[in-house]
C-alpha cells in the first residue's frame, strides 16, 4: 500500500487581496515523507507564497493543504503543523533572537516549556547536524551569513521537524557560504530522513534534489527529476529560467555539432562527456 505523502496540495488558490490575480492558481503537489524537492520559476511566479502554506503561514483561499493529513485550515491543528514543518528564511538576521548561538538554538524550545534536560541533549543534536557546534559560544553577529543560516537551521531542527522548508535560504549568501549550507540540507535530508523542500533561485542547488517543480504565473508547468526538467533548456529559458552551467555548455557544444548527452546536469558528468569525445 502507497504511503500517505508528507505534505498534499489539492486544487491550491491564493491572492493576496480579492482584486489581484492569484498568486497560486489551482497548484496540485504531493511532497513525500524523506524527499528533496525543489521549487523553481522566475520572480512574482508563486513559489514562495505555496511554501508559506505547507505551515500554516498562508491558508488558501480555495482548495486544501493536508499537512501528514492535518488540514492547515482547522486551528486546531496549527501547533502540530508548525511543530512538523519547519522554516527557514531568505535572511538568518530576522530568526536569530539570542546573543549568543546555544542560546538562539534553544530559544524555541524554552518556548515550547520543553524541560531544561532535553533542551540541553535538543541543542547540543542540532548544532552537531547543523555543523555549527565550534561555534556555540559565539555571538551569532560575528558569524559569517553561512554560519549564521546554519544556526537558523540549528534553531528550526531542534524543534523535531518531519520537514524543513528553506525560502530562498541561500540568497544572501556567497558561493562558499552557500555550498556550506546545501551540504548540512543534504545532510539532514540523506542521513537523518528529513524531508526538504528548497525554493531556489540557485539550478545548481536544484540539480541536487530527487525531484524538481517549476512554476510559472501561479501555476505547476513542469516537474521531474532533475535531468527530465533540466534537459528542456529551450522551455527553461522561456520561462526565464537558467540551467546549471554544465547543462548550458553542453547543449551549446551540441549547436556547433558535437555529440554531448542531453541529460548532463553536474560538471563531472561534463567533464567525462568531453574526455570521451576527446578519447
Amino acid at each position: 500500500m502507497k504511503e500517505k505523502a508528507m505534505i498534499c496540495a489539492q486544487d491550491v488558490h491564493f491572492r493576496y487581496l480579492p482584486e489581484m490575480p492569484f498568486a497560486v492558481d489551482g497548484v496540485n503537489m504531493q511532497i513525500q515523507k524523506g524527499e528533496f524537492v525543489a521549487v523553481l520559476g522566475a520572480n512574482g511566479c508563486g513559489k514562495s507564497t505555496l511554501s508559506k502554506h505547507f505551515n500554516a503561514i498562508l491558508l488558501p483561499e480555495k482548495g486544501t493543504v493536508l499537512v501528514e493529513e492535518m488540514d492547515t485550515r482547522q486551528e486546531e491543528h496549527l501547533y502540530d503543523i508548525r511543530q512538523k514543518v519547519g522554516m527557514v528564511f531568505q535572511n538568518p538576521d530576522n530568526q536569530i533572537v539570542a546573543t549568543v548561538v546555544e542560546e538562539d538554538v534553544a530559544f524555541a524550545l524554552e518556548n515550547l516549556g520543553v524541560p531544561p534536560a532535553e533542551i540541553r541533549s535538543r541543542i547540543d543534536e542540532a548544532m552537531d547536524m547543523a555543523g555549527i557546534a565550534k561555534h556555540k559560544h559565539k555571538a551569532p553577529h560575528k558569524l559569517s551569513g553561512g554560519q549564521k543560516q546554519r544556526v537558523a537551521i540549528a534553531g528550526v531542527i531542534a524543534m523535531r521537524p518531519d520537514c524543513l522548508i528553506l525560502d530562498e535560504a541561500t540568497a544572501m549568501l556567497d558561493p562558499i557560504g552557500r555550498e556550506k549550507v546545501m551540504k548540512t540540507i543534504r545532510h539532514l535530508n540523506k542521513d537523518f530522513g528529513i524531508t526538504v523542500v528548497a525554493i531556489t533561485h540557485y539550478m545548481e542547488e536544484a540539480a541536487q534534489a530527487d525531484r524538481i517543480v517549476v512554476m510559472n504565473k501561479g501555476k505547476v508547468v513542469l516537474e521531474g527529476t532533475p535531468k527530465e526538467v533540466f534537459s528542456q533548456v529551450d522551455l527553461l529559458h522561456s520561462l526565464r529560467l537558467d540551467v546549471p552551467q554544465a547543462t548550458e555548455l553542453a547543449q551549446q557544444l551540441r549547436a556547433a555539432g558535437l555529440d554531448m548527452p542531453k541529460d548532463c546536469i553536474t560538471e563531472e558528468e561534463c567533464a567525462q562527456a568531453l574526455a570521451k569525445l576527446l578519447a
